[in-house]
């Protein structure tokens, strides 16, 4: 008998899990005959604020537009410099430039893929005006450790957690520590929407306000624009869905972590497997693995019926767009390195015991196979 492929991630497995929760709650919305910025937004951006633990929530079109938004927000602008890594989703540099910024990378820790503190106070100069620590993989980065970096030189710290609905660092969520956190739905995410959709959250009331005027064409009074702005609105149905899925978002992540445990114990021994530094509580947006091996442990996974994915195969330095400009070859070596060995196994809460073991067992296989090394 041939099984199902298991897929690295699955948004449709989480629709599935509330399909009648979800579906009732679209049609609530397409009843109702509102469908921008109405109720659903203003209830969901509410209970988002209450769960983080901020005072304001501003709901957006995307995480990259909450980047966006939070930058101008805090008047970061051309000329100015954001500190953030080379290893992340292309969005957050993306972001900075759209807000007519200069990126300025740092190298990341090579056990945890996130930024590394210690280089950033030699990357600060008299044009820095913020830095984007990124909660990558669902792990927080050293919050504490950055703001200490920061707030001698004034500088804004501007979360990027769109990786890591939930986590937290000592005793608060992430998105609870800068002056801004923020957040994405795409669907692969721990909190997802069925479509884009972004959150910008911070207990700054200048900032929240300012976030609401500039992601509707710069208004406060309706058709009265009082600074550029533009058009980045969360909509009703995507609100409406996301109100669903927050309800379960604790619960989701506690599988997540029940499944990381699962591959952590059986897998450690063949690859070297996420590490989660103390004080922190990881949501495992991704469990990502290394090796030495990566493409052909990728290949002979596939031919078992295993999907991964990589997160993320170039370094943003040395993607087309940014070679040159912000780093070359050699610039961040430990990105670079990681860019080459890291493998995202599957992980979503709907994976059930059959499939995970299945994931495992594929991964025993192939070393046993092959006789890979452990990096």
């Amino acid at each position: 008998m041939t099984l199902d492929p298991i897929p690295q991630a699955s948004p449709l497995s989480q629709y599935l899990a509330h399909r009648a929760e979800i579906d009732a709650a679209v049609q609530q919305v397409m009843s109702a005959g509102r469908y921008i910025l109405g109720h659903e937004v203003e209830e969901f951006e509410k209970e988002y604020a209450d769960y983080i633990g901020t005072r304001f929530a501003i709901g957006v079109a995307s995480g990259t537009d909450a980047l966006v938004l939070a930058l101008r927000a805090c008047k970061v602008g051309p000329g100015d410099e954001v500190i953030t890594s080379p290893h992340t989703a292309v969005a957050t540099v993306a972001a900075i430039e759209l807000a007519g910024a200069v990126p300025v990378l740092v190298d990341i820790e090579p056990d945890t893929f996130l930024i590394d503190p210690s280089k950033i106070e030699n990357a600060i100069s008299s044009r820095t005006h913020a830095i984007i620590p990124v909660h990558l993989f669902g792990q927080p980065a050293d919050l504490s450790a950055i703001l200490a970096i920061a707030q001698p030189h004034a500088i804004h710290v501007i979360e990027d957690c769109a990786q890591a609905h939930g986590a937290l660092y000592r005793d608060k969520r992430v998105g609870n520590w800068g002056i801004a956190g923020c957040f994405s739905f795409y669907p692969t995410k721990n909190l997802g929407a069925i479509g884009d959709g972004g959150m910008v959250v911070t207990d700054d009331e200048n900032l929240a306000s300012e976030v609401r005027k500039l992601r509707e064409y710069g208004w406060r009074e309706r058709f009265i624009s009082e600074v550029p702005g533009l058009n980045s609105r969360l909509d009703e149905i995507q609100a409406a869905i996301l109100r669903v899925k927050l309800r379960h978002l604790d619960r989701s992540n506690d599988r997540r972590r029940q499944i990381a445990e699962q591959y952590t114990h059986a897998l450690s021994s063949q690859l070297a497997v996420p590490v989660v530094k103390a004080s922190r509580t990881s949501v495992f947006h991704q469990y990502v693995v290394r090796s030495s091996a990566r493409g052909d442990l990728q290949s002979d996974l596939r031919g078992q019926g295993v999907g991964t994915a990589v997160h993320y195969p170039t370094p943003i330095h040395l993607q087309p767009a940014y070679r040159g400009r912000i780093g070359d070859n050699g610039s961040f070596p430990v990105a670079e390195r990681a860019a080459g060995e890291i493998l995202s196994l599957p992980l979503y809460p709907e994976l059930d015991t059959s499939q995970i073991e299945r994931v495992i067992n594929a991964i025993r296989n192939s070393f046993a196979a092959a006789g890979y090394a452990r990096i």
